[in-house]
């Protein structure tokens, strides 16, 4: 069955059943062929069932309930890997047709909001004869559902992990001695649950299952959006064969990835952050919930260079053919959308009076076998963490690696080399310790659709950055390392809350480079004030032209982070191709946090965040999960009643500019006071936003302050009528007023000043007399 999308709706389907059975790693054996313009391979899925991480939540919930732990009295939140939570984006189409899904052809059910309450029947899958429940209640085959869109899947089988040598150490029930799929599953359970210190073990015998020998082809299915894995007879998740080996061939008009040629005319292939993430490069499991870790083996002609998202610095292998081999691994979950590769003729840049080999000592890859639990505890299911390292805590700048077309090597001799080292200082100096181990920087393509992008272990830049001096290369390489703690180490569990991952690294991009650029604090405040100012005036512009629907934060609002009893769930507005060029979220966010940066000051607010980095590393987050531990770092004094729930109703909820408290519209106030200029759009703007005359009389004192700075003749009446009704804080007014020198503005304090006079205090009127007179 062809599941259709309603062209009247622009949301983003995820499919993959997480809730029934996760992918905890992918092992990928891929060829790249130019000529053709597609990749072919296979890709090996290891699984976990439902039951046993719902096993695990229950048990993990209890030991904090008993624990008198700080660590786990401190608000722990639910561990990413349980099932439950929401999505991002990927696809794949594919052929092979073995059976059909059949739906129930109950009709689709929509909330008062006209979205589905039933993900599954709006999209067609969990209502299939073929999706039963993962206990033994289901009376038909159980079906895997995984995300897929422009893919051809030839083939797909059961992987025998019990005929590897060795493997039998896995083998823990003494009752398992045939080899059967129950055999198999516990092995496979085994290898997925060993802990962090054995990562080498359990990566190399990840590579040895994934070459074992298929035991039995299972049927398979596609549609637009997903590929639908079931063997005859098997009704549970938990029976389900949880290794399971695909081969597949992407589509050169594939979504996920792009063909092109480099800028000095040489072809290359690169994922470009699509809407649909990786799903048209492989099968996969979309939703954030799926935080799995993947290897892989790349293989191309001998002139090209395979950059990926992967913790080693890979070098080629020659292969007897002709070709080279390239290969990685990725120790951390995360989800699949992160996945990033490029593959062309890059040539590596560097310093003349300084090789690679020189970067290396001065920054220090990690020992090979590091005792990763010297630490503090940490909140995240376990791997190798770097925040449980005493050497990873304190390595300012990790190792790191440039790449872009020859016909750039001078340029970014010139411009970047220099300013990753002081960019990556910063960002160590602000947030701590890096969350990964290494880092490439590849210059991509002129066709690559912004100016950066963020993946694990591997930013891409666009050329646009290159030219001119230095700051804009500067921020925007700044905005990507931010990308490191907020969008990588910590994700949203729904992707709708891209304020998340965006509001965090425009706010932090200002900071890093101040930093970076080592500017005295004044400096550093004029500059991001600027900035600010800058950011204001195009949100401003950007609201007025933008859908209300698209200008708010957090769209689902109480259904955030919500799926259905399946794990699948849609991307609201994930698909509509106006939102990859609009900012809102950008710039709502980068306000709201620019507007806690003041109300805690700059010190006790990077204090703050450096400890939530701490806390939610390596997990999944929704908005209040961020605010409701910085409400508990907020002195009572500062909180102006704050809570959630009004955040919630002014800043993510909201079309429009955000709507604030008195308190806050005073320090709103007071940060436009520091400008020199404003026009009087901007003025016109605030007051028809905030209605400024009808506040409290400290937001109106401010705002007549800057009806007469910037001279803005249409509100006169506003500083009239304080200058009447509130002598006891206009006094200064007047001289403001004179000190304009004005003719105008002179006039309208003498007439004010007579007005009044009679009835001012004698104190208060002797002062103004002076200003006058």
């Amino acid at each position: 069955m062809d599941t259709k999308l309603d062209p009247s709706r622009d949301d983003l389907p995820l499919m993959a059943n997480t809730s029934h059975m996760l992918v905890k790693h992918y092992v990928l054996d891929l060829d790249v062929h130019f000529e053709s313009h597609v990749i072919e391979g296979t890709i090996v899925l290891f699984f976990e069932d439902g039951n046993r991480l719902k096993k695990q939540a229950h048990s993990i919930k209890e030991t904090c309930q008993l624990e008198s732990n700080e660590a786990c009295k401190f608000r722990t939140p639910e561990p990413c890997h349980l099932p439950g939570i929401n999505s991002r984006t990927f696809s794949f189409n594919m052929g092979c047709n073995d059976f059909v899904i059949c739906d129930k052809g109950g009709k689709h059910t929509f909330d008062k909001d006209g979205n589905h309450d039933n993900w599954e029947q709006a999209f067609g899958i969990s209502s299939s004869k073929y999706c039963c429940d993962t206990g033994n209640h289901g009376r038909e085959d159980f079906l895997l559902v995984l995300d897929c869109c422009d893919l051809s899947v030839l083939k797909v089988e059961e992987v025998d992990v019990a005929a590897v040598p060795g493997i039998e150490k896995f083998i823990r029930s003494p009752k398992l001695t045939v080899v059967s799929e129950e055999l198999r599953n516990e092995i496979v359970h085994e290898l997925v649950s060993l802990p962090a210190d054995h990562w080498r073990e359990q990566l190399d015998y990840y590579a040895r299952c994934s070459q074992a020998p298929g035991c039995g082809e299972l049927s398979f299915d596609s549609d637009t959006w997903s590929l639908q894995i079931k063997k005859k007879g098997v009704r549970t998740a938990t029976d389900f064969p949880h290794a399971i080996r695909i081969w597949y061939t992407t589509k050169p008009a594939g979504q996920s990835v792009t063909w092109t040629s480099d800028q000095s005319g040489r072809p290359c292939v690169y994922t470009m952050g699509s809407p649909i993430n990786n799903r048209a490069l492989f099968p996969c499991q979309e939703p954030p919930v799926a935080m799995s870790t993947w290897q892989a083996t790349v293989r191309t002609a001998a002139s090209f260079v395979v950059l990926m998202s992967g913790e080693n610095s890979a070098k080629p292998t020659q292969l007897q053919e002709g070709g080279s081999s390239w290969h990685y691994y990725v120790t951390m979950p995360m989800p699949a959308s992160t996945f990033t590769i490029a593959v062309g003729c890059w040539a590596e840049i560097k310093l003349e009076t300084c090789s690679s080999n020189d970067l290396a000592e001065e920054c220090p890859l990690l020992p090979l076998e590091t005792d990763f639990r010297c630490a503090g505890m940490c909140h995240h299911m376990e791997y190798p963490c770097r925040f449980q390292n005493a050497s990873a805590t304190t390595q300012k700048i990790i190792p790191h690696r440039v790449f872009a077309p020859v016909c750039l090597k001078s340029v970014c001799q010139e411009t970047l080399l220099q300013l990753i080292p002081p960019c990556l200082s910063a960002a160590h100096s602000i947030l701590g310790t890096h969350p990964f181990p290494r880092l490439d920087v590849l210059i991509v393509p002129a066709n690559f659709p912004s100016l950066g992008m963020a993946s694990p272990h591997i930013i891409f830049l666009s050329q646009s950055t290159l030219t001119g001096k230095s700051p804009l290369c500067g921020v925007r390489l700044c905005h990507e390392i931010s990308h490191a703690w907020f969008g990588l180490a910590i994700g949203a569990r729904d992707w709708t809350e891209e304020w998340l991952s965006e509001g965090f690294a425009t706010h932090l991009e200002d900071v890093f480079w101040a930093e970076a650029q080592q500017l005295s604090p004044q400096e550093a405040h004029e500059q991001q004030e600027l900035r600010a100012c800058l950011r204001w005036r195009r949100l401003q512009d950007e609201l007025r032209n933008a859908p209300e629907e698209m200008q708010v934060l957090r769209p689902n609002k109480e259904k955030t982070g919500h799926v259905s009893d399946s794990g699948a769930s849609v991307v609201k507005h994930g698909l509509n191709p106006e939102k990859t060029f609009m900012q809102v979220h950008y710039l709502k966010g980068y306000f709201l946090l620019r507007f806690f940066t003041g109300l805690l000051g700059h010190e006790a607010y990077f204090a703050f965040l450096r400890k939530f980095v701490h806390t939610f590393h390596g997990q999944l987050i929704l908005s209040q999960d961020f605010l409701q531990m910085l409400l508990e770092n907020i002195p009572e004094e500062k909180k102006l009643e704050l809570s959630v729930e009004n955040i919630f109703q002014d800043w993510l909820e909201s079309s429009g500019l955000p709507k604030l408290l008195p308190d806050q519209l005073v320090l709103l106030l007071e940060h436009l006071l520091e400008k020199k200029t404003l026009n009087p759009q901007t003025l016109q703007s605030l007051q028809r936003t905030y209605h400024l005359h009808e506040q409290d009389a400290e937001v109106r004192h401010r705002w007549c302050e800057l009806i007469v700075k910037h001279k803005y003749t249409k509100a006169y009446k506003h500083v009239e009528r304080f200058l009447q009704e509130d002598q006891a804080m206009g006094v200064y007014l007047y001289g403001e007023l004179m000190v304009s020198e004005d003719a105008r503005q002179q006039q309208l304090a003498h007439r004010c000043f007579e007005l009044a006079r009679e009835q001012m205090d004698r104190s208060s009127a002797k002062v103004v007399a002076e200003m006058l007179f």
